[in-house]
């Protein structure tokens, strides 16, 4: 075999000063036996020049490699073997993780018959290679020291990495939604906190006519704004005890719906119009003053509804239907604990104005119910805590 190798003359462990000499005049009569080396054909003089050519010419310390993979004497020898069976390559190594492949009993027996690596002392004798540079120091296979990760611990930080990356991606997103809702509440919180002047909705002129108070408008504007985005939207249709309700009742009670004008005030992105029309609807008005009306039309083509479902941008109070009366009228109306936004008079306007004398609107009645509730494991901790707060009582 040695007559098709290349033969690499060199003595790379010496150095020009005398003090180095005297460190390689003992050697081994082992040391002096030529020894291919690990990744290619090269054959060096013995086994610390085939190391040291390792290093030079592949990147490769195997006293880095023992240490990072916590190899022990029958571990050194597999893995020579596993690299000389296997053929495999400098960046192959750099990226194994456990279980290591070289671990079977097979790579116990000599890939290379009186491979000169076997004998060498795995643990004194490589202590010479600790200040070896290689070329693959970012990938943990480089000179011991300063930044040294075992494989074990290196894993360990690679998938607490990956999980990291995850969450912060979902918290991107998260973010952006949030941003999103921020802006709207922003806009609709300068408005009251601000603008807002208690003030009548309407007022008489002096020719009886009626006109809107320009403070009462950029209320109204910022009140609509807040809804044109679908997050909110998104909130409310996942509020699956909501949605689910007003869609088993109209699905339930088609004979309410069954060939009616159904007016539907607040429609949003159209879901209960949609619910009406699947219960046989003959005819559907979708009212909204906010942009999300837009996509609710959208909504509607998709589903193939454009012929029942008729939608109208404006406020109830301003706007004109296609219809003189209304058989039935539904809507959201209530906001969080029935109260808070609520647009009650909205609906009262139109069911005055558009519902027939034997008309229906759903909901017709609402209760609220309020209830106090506590857990005795979780009050130590709530309120001793504030007994002691970093040296500091806060009770």
């Amino acid at each position: 075999m040695a007559d098709e190798l290349d033969v690499y003359e060199s003595h790379p462990m010496q150095d020009s000063d005398d003090d180095a000499d005297d460190d390689w005049e003992e050697v081994d009569e082992d040391d002096e036996t030529p020894t291919k080396c690990l990744f290619c054909n090269v054959v060096c003089d013995n086994s610390h020049s085939t190391l040291k050519h390792c290093i030079d010419v592949h990147g490769f310390n195997l006293y880095s490699v023992k240490h990072r993979f916590e190899l022990d004497f029958y571990g050194c020898i597999k893995l020579i073997n596993y690299i000389r069976k296997k053929n495999i390559s400098v960046d192959h190594l750099a990226s194994v993780c456990q279980p290591y492949p070289w671990e079977d009993k097979e790579f116990l027996q000599p890939a290379l018959k009186d491979d000169p690596l076997l004998w060498f002392d795995f643990d004194e004798e490589l202590e010479k290679f600790k200040d070896c540079e290689a070329s693959l120091m970012s990938n943990g296979l480089g000179k011991d020291g300063e930044g040294f990760v075992p494989i074990q611990q290196y894993n360990e930080l690679k998938s607490r990495l990956l999980l990291t990356e995850e969450r912060a991606v979902k918290a991107e997103t998260d973010l952006a939604k949030a941003r999103d809702d921020i802006n709207q509440l922003r806009i609709l919180a300068k408005s009251f906190l601000e603008d807002y002047t208690p003030k009548s909705r309407t007022h008489k002129s002096s020719t009886g006519s009626s006109s809107k108070n320009v403070d009462d408008n950029d209320e109204d504007s910022a009140y609509f704004s807040s809804y044109a985005h679908f997050g909110i939207h998104e909130e409310m249709l996942k509020d699956k005890v909501r949605t689910e309700s007003y869609r088993d009742f109209i699905l339930g009670n088609p004979q309410f719906f069954q060939d009616k004008v159904v007016l539907d005030i607040g429609c949003g992105t159209g879901i209960l119009s949609m619910f009406a029309a699947k219960a046989g609807a003959r005819h559907v008005v979708a009212v909204d003053q906010s942009e999300i009306i837009y996509q609710a039309m959208d909504i509607v083509r998709e589903n193939g509804l454009e012929k029942v479902v008729t939608l109208v941008k404006g406020k109830a109070e301003e706007i004109s239907l296609p219809v003189d009366k209304v058989d039935v009228i539904i809507s959201e109306w209530m906001g969080y604990f029935l109260l808070f936004e609520s647009m009650l008079d909205t609906v009262l306007f139109a069911r005055d104005k558009w519902l027939s004398p034997t008309g229906k609107v759903f909901p017709e009645h609402c209760t609220i119910h309020l209830m106090a509730m506590g857990t005795l494991e979780n009050q130590p901790t709530k309120l001793s805590f504030w007994d002691d707060v970093y040296g500091f009582k806060m009770s």
